[in-house]
């Protein structure tokens, strides 16, 4: 759940898209229109997430503290 709640934050932030991300790994938008699912979704293929939104996969796994 944290990551995909990242995910769709730094989506946001850079603003880009669900269906730019499915297109920037070949994957069918479908698959990211309820973000990333932590249980289908390898190192791998966060990495290449953290990758493609220019950030440290760590910022990926890590909950976002409330202020």
């Amino acid at each position: 759940q944290i990551v995909m709640n990242r995910i769709k934050v730094l989506l946001v932030e850079k603003q880009k898209t669900n269906r730019w991300l499915a297109e920037q790994m070949g994957k069918s938008e479908t698959l990211y229109q309820d973000g990333v699912r932590i249980n289908q979704t390898s190192i791998s293929r966060l990495q290449e997430i953290a990758n493609l939104l220019d950030v440290d996969i760590r910022v990926l796994l890590k909950p976002q503290i409330s202020k």
